[in-house]
């Protein structure tokens, strides 16, 4: 059976999730300070997520001036259902991408979002996507240029996989609990953070991850070929994860160094 190629992929690959699950990143976010610091690199993983969405929309669905029908209507509509949440969801009667949210959500409390803005920046000034990650600090540059290789490939059962097994599931519930703590302190406004990681978790949960599931099933079928290519992906992906969560750790830790630092002074 196709569905039992899955369960072992995600039985390889359990370690790596294993790792992921008790990474000290969260243990590690104490203020709003340490907060803003995980957003300001996390927003990286939002962001390119929405490449590896559109690569696949590319690749199942038929986006070419000249309409022709599709070979897999049944992943067609996977991927069209999946971006229409991501990237146009219903927010408080609104209408936005979850990227634009997040970032909405970071500047509502305080958070800076200047790197994800300069690479932007760069993009739209007509850098490629290496030359504008040069604007990102070294984990999330190292993180997004793991995504965009994947997407660069052209390899869909690895852009599929990396959108799947890497992306769906790796926000705890401690995370929100930590979020609304700060909120309920009066530290920060970080309500629309919240509505976010509420929505994210909600979605992903019920919808998303599922759809993914079933289009990871699809696009690799029976073919061992396909499969090693999404094992591969997948592992490369949590790798780079666990990559991005240690820069969050070293982040923290090096603005919580600075004040006994500086009170040594003289």
């Amino acid at each position: 059976m196709t569905s039992s190629r899955i369960v072992e992929l995600q039985r390889h690959i359990g370690p790596l999730r294993e790792r992921l699950g008790a990474h000290p990143v969260y243990q590690s976010l104490r203020s709003l300070e340490d907060v803003h610091t995980f957003l300001g690199l996390h927003v990286f993983a939002v962001w390119d997520f929405m490449s590896l969405l559109k690569a696949l929309q590319r690749n199942l669905t038929c986006v070419d001036e000249i309409w022709r029908p599709v070979r897999d209507s049944n992943s067609c509509r996977l991927i069209n259902d999946i971006v229409l949440g991501e990237e146009s969801d219903e927010i408080r009667g609104k209408f936005t991408s979850h990227f634009e949210m997040y970032v909405a959500a970071v500047r509502q409390s305080g958070g800076s979002m200047a790197h994800i803005d300069e690479v932007l920046s760069r993009l739209d000034r007509g850098q490629t996507i290496h030359q504008a990650l040069n604007a990102a600090p070294p984990a999330a540059r190292h993180f997004s240029t793991t995504t965009f290789d994947v997407v660069k490939s052209g390899c869909l059962p690895a852009i599929a996989a990396s959108f799947t097994i890497g992306r769906e599931d790796l926000i705890p519930l401690m995370f929100t609990e930590l979020v609304r703590d700060l909120n309920e302190q009066g530290h920060a406004d970080t309500s629309i953070l919240i509505d976010y990681l509420e929505r994210h978790i909600e979605v992903d949960g019920g919808e998303h991850g599922p759809m993914a599931e079933q289009l990871l099933i699809n696009v690799c079928g029976d073919d061992d070929v396909n499969w090693r290519h999404a094992e591969t992906a997948a592992a490369n992906a949590l790798r780079a994860r666990i990559g991005l969560w240690d820069g969050v750790v070293e982040a923290v830790r090096g603005h919580a160094a600075a004040p006994a630092a500086n009170a040594s002074v003289g």
